[in-house]
C-alpha cells in the first residue's frame, strides 16, 4: 500500500506545483493589465507623418470594407500615405486597389508589387513598402481588417505623449448585428481575447513579448537602425514580434495603446481548418522567440493544459485522484475567467463569455493538439503552404 500512496503524493505535487506556476503567471498577467494605462484624449494637433503599408494576396471579398474604413479616417491627409502591396494575387484584388486610388485622389495611395528575396512574402512585402515610404512612421495593418476614424490620430497622441519607438494597438472582431457566430468561432474570439489580454499584461509588466501586426505602429529610423527583418526573414510569419523583440532589445521606449477607439478590427475564420491552420502558424513562431519570458509564458501555459489532460486520464483509469485535477482546473478556469473578461469588458464583448464554460473544457486539448501540430507539420497561409 505504502508504493501506491507515494506515487500518489509524488503526482499530486508535480500538479500542485504546476498549477501554482501557471497561478503565478495569469495573476502577473492581470497585474500587468491592471497597470497599463487606459488612453485618454488630449486632442492634440496631428503632429506625426504616417506611412500605412498593408499587403495584401487574394483579399477580393475583404479589401472593400477595409477601403471604405481608410477613407474615414481623420486625420491630416498631408500627413499620411497609403500603401498598398501586391503580393501575387490572382483575384481582383489589384483591380480593386486601382479604383480605390482613383476614387479618392485627394489621399496619397500608392500601389507596389511585392519585391520578393526571403521564405517570407509579408515581410518582403513590408520591407518593399518601407524603402518607398515618405513618413517618419511606419503603421502597418491587415488587408482583411478595418481600421477605426481615429485609430492614426490616437496613435499619434501616445507617440506625442509617451515618445514611444513601438505601439501595439488592441485587435478585435468585426461584429455585425444580424451575424449568429458558430461555437467555433465563439471559441475563436474567447481564445483570441486571452491572447489581448496576455498581450496587454505583458506590456503592463515590462516583458512584453506579443503584438498583432494588423495593428502595429514603430519608428521608421529604429526599423532601419536595428536591422528590420534581418536574422529572422526566413522564418514565414513573425513580423510583428521578431521586431518587438528587437526594439525591446536596443532599450527603446515601446507601449501599448489601450484605447477602444483604436481598435482594429478582423473577420473570424470562415471554418475550423483556417483556425487550426492560423493558430499553428502562430505557435510556430514561439520556438524562435528571444524573450525568455515569452519562452516561459508559453511553456507553462502547455504543460498546465497538457497535464490536466493527462492527469484526467489517469483519473479515468483510477491511477490519480479527482479532487486534488478538480482544483487545479477550478483554479486555472477562475483566473483565465478574470483575464479574458477584463478583455471582453474592453472590447464590449463582456456577452462571449457565456461560453466560456464548454470553452475551457476544450481549451486544453485545443492548445496540445496545435502545439504537437505546430512542432511536427508545416501550415498553410495565403494559398500558400510554409514547410517547419
Amino acid at each position: 500500500m505504502a508504493a501506491p500512496i507515494i506515487s500518489h503524493l509524488l503526482l499530486v505535487s508535480i500538479l500542485v506545483l504546476i498549477t501554482a506556476t501557471y497561478i503565478g503567471l495569469i495573476l502577473f498577467l492581470i497585474y500587468g493589465w491592471k497597470k497599463t494605462a487606459d488612453f485618454k484624449w488630449k486632442r492634440l494637433d496631428h503632429s506625426t507623418g504616417f506611412s500605412v503599408i498593408i499587403p495584401y494576396r487574394n483579399e477580393e471579398k475583404n479589401l472593400k470594407a477595409l477601403f471604405q474604413s481608410i477613407g474615414s479616417l481623420r486625420y491630416s491627409k498631408d500627413k499620411f500615405e497609403i500603401i498598398l502591396v501586391n503580393d501575387d494575387s490572382s483575384d481582383n484584388s489589384l483591380i480593386l486597389a486601382r479604383e480605390f486610388q482613383e476614387r479618392l485622389p485627394e489621399l496619397n495611395i500608392i500601389l507596389l508589387e511585392n519585391d520578393r528575396k526571403t521564405r517570407s512574402p509579408k515581410k518582403d512585402a513590408i520591407q518593399t513598402a518601407i524603402l518607398r515610404s515618405n513618413f517618419e512612421f511606419i503603421v502597418t495593418t491587415d488587408a482583411d481588417s478595418v481600421v477605426p476614424p481615429e485609430w492614426l490620430a490616437a496613435i499619434d497622441e501616445e507617440i506625442q505623449s509617451s515618445g514611444a519607438k513601438l505601439i501595439a494597438g488592441p485587435v478585435g472582431f468585426i461584429k455585425r448585428a444580424d451575424q449568429k457566430l458558430s461555437h467555433f468561432q465563439r471559441f475563436e474570439e474567447l481564445d483570441f481575447l486571452s491572447l489581448q489580454g496576455t498581450t496587454v499584461g505583458s506590456f503592463g509588466i515590462g516583458h512584453a513579448f506579443m503584438c498583432n501586426a494588423a495593428n502595429l505602429c514603430y519608428e521608421k529610423q529604429s526599423f532601419m537602425q536595428f536591422a528590420g527583418f534581418k536574422e529572422n526573414d526566413e522564418i514565414s510569419s513573425g513580423d510583428d514580434v521578431f521586431l518587438l523583440q528587437k526594439f525591446r532589445e536596443g532599450g527603446l521606449k515601446i507601449s501599448f495603446l489601450k484605447s477602444v477607439d483604436g481598435i482594429v478590427r478582423t473577420g473570424y475564420q470562415e471554418n475550423i481548418s483556417g483556425l487550426i491552420e492560423q493558430r499553428k502558424r502562430w505557435a510556430a513562431k514561439t520556438t524562435n522567440y528571444k524573450s525568455l519570458f515569452g519562452k516561459l509564458s508559453g511553456l507553462i501555459v502547455f504543460v498546465m493544459n497538457l497535464s490536466l489532460i493527462v492527469f484526467a486520464g489517469m483519473a479515468l483509469f483510477g491511477l490519480f485522484p479527482y479532487m486534488p485535477l478538480m482544483l487545479a482546473f477550478l483554479f486555472k478556469f477562475n483566473l483565465d475567467f478574470v483575464l479574458i473578461y477584463l478583455a471582453a469588458r474592453f472590447f464590449k464583448r463582456e456577452e462571449i463569455m457565456r461560453n466560456y464554460l464548454w470553452a475551457s473544457i476544450m481549451y486544453p486539448f485545443f492548445v496540445v493538439y496545435i502545439t504537437l501540430l505546430s512542432m511536427l507539420t508545416g501550415f498553410d497561409w495565403k494559398g500558400r503552404h510554409f514547410k517547419k
